[in-house]
């Protein structure tokens, strides 16, 4: 079982409050959904989940375990926030491969099912800087659950994507979730969001509530 425990958080940069006073308590085997407009503070409270920031005060807890003080960053986390970004001279099983080899848990054959699932061509011998927007999103979707972590982070995941890959993306999160993940995702179209998160939670200024459905 995983447990995320945010309590009392707030982030201030420069004066502006981007995260205010946000509490929140999330679980493995659930899909855990963000909504809110551009700027309302959804990719930074995920920033702030996956350790690449720090609070300005309140905590952030991983199984007990605090963000900034007991460990870093969460031991077992796949990442995809903003843009997608890889080396631009190196193809997609070529990226991966080298992104694999940091913690080395899986190996080429784990990496070739990954890049099928999301529907690209593990063998397709083509350049990153080549890949169409489309192509470089299902790319990104791969790195981040092609180790199968605890916890899945994923902004604006379905950016990019024809309604084939917004498909494919939600066949990838039904089985995230089978497997015990707990996933994190925003997404700007409501249905989509509506369709695939057992919680959902509007973001509005940086203070965060249960989305309704009214608004």
């Amino acid at each position: 079982m995983t447990t995320i425990q945010l309590t009392d958080v707030v982030k201030d940069i420069k004066g502006k409050r981007i995260i205010d006073h946000v509490s929140l308590e999330m679980e493995s085997g659930k899909v855990v959904g963000l909504k809110g407009v551009n700027g309302s503070g959804k990719t930074m409270l995920m920033r702030l989940i996956c350790g690449l920031i720090v609070p300005t005060s309140g905590s952030i807890t991983i199984n007990g375990k605090r963000l900034g003080k007991d460990i870093t960053f969460p031991e077992s986390v796949g990442i995809l926030i903003e843009n997608p970004a890889f080396l631009d001279a190196y193809s997609g099983f070529e990226n991966l491969k080298l992104l694999a080899s940091i913690k080395n848990r899986i190996g080429a054959e784990k990496i070739r099912e990954v890049i099928a699932l999301v529907g690209l061509d593990p063998n397709d011998k083509k350049k990153y800087r080549k890949y169409s927007l489309g192509m470089k999103q299902r790319l990104g979707i791969a790195a981040a659950v092609m180790e199968e972590p605890d916890i899945v982070v994923l902004d604006e995941p379905t950016n990019a994507l024809d309604s084939n890959g917004v498909e494919m993306f939600k066949k990838v999160l039904q089985r995230e979730k089978e497997r015990g993940a707990l996933v994190i995702i925003s997404c700007h179209d409501l249905s989509t969001l509506q369709e695939l998160s057992d919680e959902i939670y509007l973001m509005e200024s940086g203070a965060l509530r249960p989305y309704s459905g009214e608004e």
